[in-house]
């Protein structure tokens, strides 16, 4: 996979994409416009602001900046084919974050236009008359909504891109300053939110539209994340340097109440949203779009103009939602029989666009420690089975192959629809035979007595042979009876905000000091959720039935003193793979406490041995460093280019 160097510097280039008032969802046209006098017009200011929904998708489902977001936290790690855009990121020595490496460049890339675009519509929209104070807002959300991402990414970031703080630019500029944490955080972030939570509706306007309650989320995650950083625990250095001091005069303990009572206040009002009845059904693919989902990236199969990617192939360009690809081990390498002495083998799973297959890369895997630990209960959680694919089952007659059955583990035979290859939950009271002596499997998986399909224990997870990520798999609904398109990129939404985090904000806030109030203790917030998880309707990886209720038994395990260590186990196993993780383990300071080591086996077929990883994470990689193509593009000395560096990059 070959990287690519952002080379364009703090400059505007506004991508505008025209809105249709008639439709209730967006419609986008590209258009390139310099000149502010566009929106202050009705079709620029929508045009601009369908851009600022379209920009999502060339953050959200990249597989590079996905991969700086997971690989190198405790979540996962690097798999049997990454290339160096995820070593660099594990830290375990394989490779190097530095302002060439680092894939954080995606971000950098994408949200300064965007932000000039939100102020073009913020200055000039009221000159037009008939815009409202709602549609302003829904720039104003995003115009905060990329700061946000920059200051918790690369620390303290320009507010001024040429012409003025928060100022509509349209000429390139080629120098730079960096505002400060504090500045960013109060002069555009909180304003930005707290007036989109005022102008905002509860109902999006279009189907997927930024509402009140998105604003709340937002908004109360930005006061948690900055009080955070005006407490500093562990004396992370920020830059630009300056004194954790908030010009408004607050303290920690002040945005921790803040970021507490707003997520309440979006619990107790939730308008059209709240939580799904199972946590299977928050991320099935044919219930994309559900009322737990504040934000997502959209895409569509039924038009590549719409999409902004191929409908049939894609090499995981931007715009193409293809994280998924990243996670997805190559499956279709198992072989099974169609006679009993093997003479003649098929591939028995076959590459499908379906949720639980889809296409292969092999560039990220999870750690033993995931499975084991992260995800210990899986008999009475049920988000296990709903984030992975453990259970591959046959489908190789819609690849054409015309077997009744095929001869699997044990020589004994496999029907469609049946396991193929089985990742137990536990490992087992007998140890599995990983010899391929007494069976035929091409790729080293085990066997157990007695069973048809191949299978793994936790401790023989690899990083050639692990369970797939289902939460993000692929959905088509024109596949008919074939395999579809899985070389495409996934046409699914990214999922971008949950309703569900308010839970885990307020919790997070009352640990760290915010008066409760009566029924919202840390340990009840975390048990709305956690009960949620003990709901079953469906056994994914079973392909059966499951109606359960274990949500007593889930409250009854729910630790009696809620700690931040624990929020963050119980966000990893709701969020797992969604590329929460690092902002978390960064905002709490707790990247090196939880993420120092981690157990995989080996990238060869038939290695179940694992062994132990350490990563070196040190107090500068906090911060991402600021992309190479930024500073190339900068008409500054090389001195002035070298403080515009966070520190441990230059």
């Amino acid at each position: 996979m070959k990287r690519t160097n952002i080379k364009t510097p703090i400059f505007i280039v506004v991508m505008t994409l025209f809105f249709m008032s008639c439709s209730d969802i967006l419609e986008e046209q590209p258009r390139s416009i310099y000149e502010p006098g566009f929106f202050k017009t009705e079709q620029g200011v929508n045009g601009g602001l369908t851009a600022l929904y379209g920009h999502l998708r060339n953050i959200y489902g990249q597989a590079y900046y996905y991969n700086s977001l997971v690989t190198g936290t405790d979540e996962a790690t690097y798999a049997q084919s990454a290339d160096a855009n995820f070593k660099n990121h594990d830290m375990s020595g394989v490779g190097e974050i530095n302002a060439s490496s680092s894939r954080s460049d995606v971000l950098w890339g994408q949200a300064f236009a965007n932000i000039n675009t939100a102020s073009g519509i913020i200055e000039n929209a009221t000159e037009v008359g008939a815009i409202s104070e709602a549609l302003i807002s829904e720039a104003r959300f995003f115009r905060a909504f990329d700061y946000f991402l920059l200051v918790k990414t690369f620390g303290g970031v320009s507010l001024d891109l040429g012409a003025g703080e928060l100022k509509f630019n349209t000429s390139p500029a080629r120098t730079s300053v960096r505002n400060t944490v504090p500045e960013v955080y109060t002069k555009a972030i909180f304003p930005d939110l707290l007036t989109a939570v005022e102008n905002l509706p509860d109902q999006g306007r279009v189907i997927g539209g930024v509402t009140k309650t998105a604003a709340r989320l937002f908004l109360s995650k930005a006061y948690l994340t900055y009080a955070w950083w005006l407490e500093n625990p562990n004396n992370i250095p920020t830059y630009p340097a300056c004194d954790r001091v908030d010009p408004d005069g607050h303290d920690a303990q002040w945005y921790y109440q803040q970021a507490y009572d707003i997520a309440v206040t979006a619990i107790d009002n939730p308008g059209p949203f709240g939580l799904q009845e199972t946590f299977y059904d928050v991320n099935l693919a044919s219930n994309d779009r559900n009322n737990e989902i504040l934000l997502y990236a959209d895409h569509t199969e039924e038009s590549e103009y719409y999409n902004g990617a191929s409908l049939t192939y894609s090499g995981a360009g931007t715009g193409d939602n293809c994280a998924v690809w990243m996670v997805t081990w190559n499956y279709t390498n198992i072989r099974s029989a169609v006679d009993s002495e093997w003479e003649t083998v098929v591939s028995s799973v076959q590459r499908e666009a379906s949720q639980d297959l889809g296409r292969p890369w092999t560039r990220m895997c999870p750690t033993i420690n995931v499975v084991k630990e992260t995800f210990e209960d899986k008999t009475n959680d049920s988000r296990y089975d709903g984030t992975f694919v453990t259970t591959y089952r046959a489908n190789w007659p819609k690849g054409g192959t015309d077997a009744e059955f095929v001869y699997n583990a044990n020589n004994m035979k496999v029907y469609p629809s049946e396991a193929i290859l089985t990742f137990l939950n536990e490992e087992p009271s007998q140890e599995i035979d990983y010899s391929n002596s007494t069976y035929k499997s091409n790729i080293g998986v085990g066997v157990l007595p007695g069973r048809s399909d191949f299978v793994v224990s936790p401790d023989g997870i690899s990083r050639v042979v692990y369970p797939g990520l289902w939460k993000l798999g692929c959905y088509r609904t024109d596949n008919g009876d074939g395999l579809g398109q899985p070389n495409a990129g996934s046409t699914r939404p990214f999922n971008i905000a949950k309703f569900s985090e308010f839970y885990f904000i307020a919790a997070e806030a009352a640990v760290k000091g915010a008066t409760a109030q009566a029924g919202k203790s840390a340990r009840e917030l975390i048990n709305v959720i956690r009960a949620r998880a003990g709901m079953w309707r469906w056994d994914n990886n079973g392909n059966e039935v499951k109606d359960e209720d274990h949500s007593e038994e889930m409250v009854a395990a729910t630790s009696a003193n809620i700690t931040i260590d624990y929020v963050l186990e119980e966000r990893s196993r709701e969020y797992y793979g969604e590329g929460y993780r690092w902002f978390d383990l960064v905002r709490t300071q707790k990247w090196v406490e939880i993420a120092a080591t981690y157990d995989i086996c080996g990238s060869s077929y038939g290695d179940h041995t694992a062994e132990t990883f350490t990563r070196e994470i040190q107090d500068f990689h906090y911060l991402r460093p600021i992309p190479q193509g930024q500073l190339d593009g900068m008409e500054m000395t090389e001195a002035e280019k070298d403080a515009y560096q966070n520190p441990g990059y230059n």
